[in-house]
């Protein structure tokens, strides 16, 4: 390695931080990178101390030292990403009344535009909420989301001016274009309209960032005379709201990972008492929608653990009134609902794959909406209106790029309304789209979703670009991801590893990675990885793995468990100080994360497992891969400390002559750089330094 000094790597000093839990005391050097006025910082990023601001800095400079050689390789990458973008693109519009609203973009426009025309489209389009106009002069600026009201005269929007998601709400009069004096801090940016039109409600964040109040308010009236509607007293609990899509009802939500509750209030009486629906109980979710004078209810209930479907009567919600519509058929798993005036429908996933049901809530009959590809994304896209023979849905697949059709329930028939274009020009059949199953550890097979192009050679001289999560039960979809490509032109064989801790495979896949269970997330992504070697999709060594957020927790665990087998580790806003993390019950996520890691500070037993596995914790005096860690210094999710301890230590402890690189965005939060095309940038950044590793500059 080049050892001049600009590539000479940064060093954090270690300062002694004794703690001790059940009586086990451990020294965290690297703890006071963690800013004491951290909740200031998310509102302030100026206010860092000066010794860590350094740090990062110096990191920083170090990263940008050592990919300096791929500034052009970047440069490249990012007029391809940008290439495949339509700059001047929009969604197909949703009716709703008299009108249609979209969100479109102009060419070279980084941030959104809210639109609408007259329903047949036939009008000019009005602006009603410009993202690059309000962006103007900010350093950071994104756009939270942006709701018309029931009578069209107004718009509620936010944004958020720092990446820590405090999002400031606003109310535009359309006909005029300027806002209302009412302006709501501290917001999660969304609302529910009652149907006057004249108040919403909203969620407040406490100073921990929880989103844990909800609020009325009445338009035209100060912020301190508003209604509060709700106080949720668990901080492991969070608050949202929303409306039905009849629109009918305001639900007031309150859920941690892995149980709910929900209370309802009639839109057309917002000064009604908020009904409960079923009183919480451990494990035990539920969601709800409206049909006729019923309540149409989602719900693991009763044993059903890949869910089912219920009814029962609205003025009478109470699990005793639930009657199976949808029974439970283990291994279908059903994961979200729409109820319209004569229809139900519901996104199921069975055997890995996605497909829509379609059932006539008069006779019950049923039929469904599916693709023939090995692997494919399919999706629920919403309707503005109730009353409609038409639902949207989205398709799109690792070769196919996405697709957006109406659908009419009655007849059958699908509306081509989108093709998602790829202005620099892109052949699906030069490529392959497959589902492969490696054997696990325990003799489950994990799905692997693969891409790659059709001349490349398959005798295990490919670089393997893998992607893996693997928690929350969230499920990594083989959809259509056009950046992707980049690699793919390369001769990368892409990856994605469908991991336990998602629901891939059904419920029992989320649980069999949770908790206790955690270590077959990492032992799942591992057997990923010697099966593509094994199967000469590429080899070890070849290997680049790649994941975010908690995906970067799984990034941390499988360089510490089985660095051999892989040539880099890129974690992007990486979840690596588990067991820290979940000691500190100020922290925004612990307390409703405790379901989904262990608390650590009630049982020792909790606190030894994640000890086990927390990346952090347990780096070794041994050879690393190549490593980036990407950090954003106002992330609420992931706070920048987690990274840069790892990094800290990493560097400490490794023995290699490897690259271990630290970025933080000094002025982004967990979603990196709010403008599309400075997002970009991130991209190009990340695939270059994977490109660099790999020897493919």
């Amino acid at each position: 390695m080049d050892t001049k000094p600009a590539l000479i790597p940064p060093r954090a000093e270690r300062r002694q931080h004794l703690t001790q839990w059940h009586g086990i005391v451990r020294n965290d050097a690297y703890a006071w990178l963690r800013a004491e006025n951290w909740q200031q910082v998310m509102r302030d990023p100026e206010s860092l101390p000066p010794d860590i601001r350094d740090y990062l800095e110096a990191e920083n400079a170090h990263s940008d030292a050592v990919m300096g050689d791929t500034l052009e390789l970047q440069d490249r990458l990012f007029a391809e990403l940008k290439g495949r973008i339509k700059e001047d693109d929009s969604t197909v519009p949703l009716t709703d009344s008299a009108f249609a609203y979209y969100v479109g973009y102009v060419a070279g426009g980084q941030h959104p535009r809210y639109c609408r025309k007259s329903r047949d489209l036939t009008s000019e389009e009005a602006v009603l909420v410009d993202g690059n106009a309000e962006a103007d002069g900010m350093s950071f600026f994104k756009l939270g989301s942006m709701s018309h009201s029931p009578d069209h005269k107004l718009v509620a929007w936010s944004h958020d001016e720092q990446g820590s998601e405090f999002y400031q709400l606003r109310i535009r009069d359309v006909d005029t274009g300027t806002d209302l004096g009412d302006r709501i801090d501290r917001s999660t940016g969304h609302i529910a309209w009652a149907a006057d039109s004249s108040s919403f409600f909203y969620v407040e964040n406490d100073d921990n960032h929880r989103p844990c109040r909800v609020w009325h308010h009445v338009i035209g009236t100060a912020r301190i005379e508003d209604r509060l509607i709700y106080q949720e007293p668990d901080p492991g609990f969070f608050v949202g709201v929303s409306k039905t899509q009849s629109d009918g009802f305001v639900v007031i939500s309150s859920h941690d990972h892995e149980t709910s509750e929900l209370r309802v209030l009639p839109a057309a009486d917002p000064y009604a008492e908020p009904r409960l629906i079923a009183a919480r109980q451990p494990g035990i979710e539920y969601d709800i929608d409206h049909w006729d004078d019923q309540f149409v209810i989602l719900t693991n209930h009763d044993g059903a653990e890949d869910f089912k479907i219920a009814l029962c009567p609205a003025n009478a919600p109470g699990p005793e009134n639930w009657r199976d519509l949808v029974g439970h058929v283990k291994g279908r798993l059903i994961l979200n609902i729409e109820a319209y005036r004569d229809h139900l429908v519901r996104l199921e996933r069975e055997d890995g794959l996605p497909r829509i049901v379609v059932r006539d809530l008069r006779s019950g009959e049923e039929h469904s909406i599916a693709f023939d590809e090995e692997a494919y994304s399919l999706g629920m896209s919403g309707s503005l209106e109730y009353d409609t023979a038409f639902m949207r849905f989205s398709y799109s697949s690792m070769t196919t790029p996405v697709q957006v059709f109406d659908y009419n329930m009655r007849s059958r028939e699908r509306i081509l309304r989108k093709n998602q274009e790829i202005p620099s020009g892109h052949d699906p059949s030069l490529y392959t789209t497959r589902r492969i199953f490696a054997p696990a550890h325990d003799g489950e097979k994990v799905p692997v979703s693969l891409l790659y192009r059709k001349d490349t050679k398959l005798d295990g001289t490919a670089p393997c670009w893998l992607y893996g999560y693997g928690s929350y039960g969230i499920t990594v979809s083989a959809s259509f991801n056009s950046h992707l490509l980049s690699l793919a032109e390369r001769g990368f064989v892409c990856a994605i590893a469908h991991v336990r801790g998602g629901k891939d495979k059904g419920y029992r896949w989320y649980v069999e990675g949770k908790r206790e269970k955690k270590t077959n997330t990492f032992m799942d992504f591992i057997s990923a990885a010697n099966y593509l070697a094994k199967e000469k999709f590429t080899s070890h060594h070849r290997i680049i793995a790649h994941g975010a957020s908690a995906g970067g927790m799984l990034m941390g665990a499988i360089a510490n468990m089985a660095p051999e087998l892989f040539k880099a580790v890129i974690a992007e806003v990486p979840f690596v100080d588990v067991l820290t993390t979940m000691l500190d019950d100020t922290l925004p996520l612990t307390p409703p994360e405790w379901q989904e890691w262990g608390n650590p500070i009630e049982s020792k037993e909790a606190y030894e497992f994640l000890s086990s596995y927390s990346p952090y914790d347990n780096v070794e005096m041994k050879d690393y891969p190549h490593i980036l860690a990407v950090a954003g210094l106002t992330d609420p999710r992931v706070t920048y400390w987690e990274p840069a301890k790892w990094v800290a230590r990493m560097r400490e402890m490794k023995t290699d002559g490897n690259f271990l690189l630290l970025k933080t965005q000094m002025s982004a939060g967990h979603a990196g750089a709010p403008g599309r095309f400075d997002r970009l940038k991130e991209i190009a950044f990340v695939y270059a330094f994977g490109m660099k590793v790999a020897g493919l500059t």
